[in-house]
């Protein structure tokens, strides 16, 4: 059996792809740009050069979900995994932090 996936996109290539569905998005909610742009308290150029994927800020993306109710978008970005397997032993105790690299051994 063979998984389909996608190939590998360039950051920019995500920032189109997000950017085309963003103004599909707004299109169906008939939202003209100038409207969106003022519910979300942004500039029409910032609005346009999200919706093209030509570079934007995180705030911008998130006043502009916000504004077409989708928020919960941002969730599924990166959930927290609700099991962990190794919280099941009697004696796991939650991590409080990552731990520091561990230096190489040479060759």
């Amino acid at each position: 059996m063979q998984i389909n996936r996608t190939p590998a996109r360039t950051p920019e290539e995500h920032e189109e792809l997000l950017g085309q569905r963003l103004k599909t998005l707004r299109i169906h909610k008939n939202l003209d740009q100038a409207t969106v742009s003022a519910r979300a308290g942004i500039s029409v150029r910032s609005l346009r050069n999200l919706e093209s994927g030509n570079g934007s800020s995180l705030r911008t993306l998130i006043v502009v979900l916000r504004v077409l109710n989708r928020e919960t978008w941002l969730d599924t970005i990166a959930p927290v995994p609700t099991i962990n397997p190794e919280m099941m032993t009697r004696k796991a105790v939650p991590r409080q932090r990552a731990s520091s690299p561990r230096p190489r051994k040479p060759l």
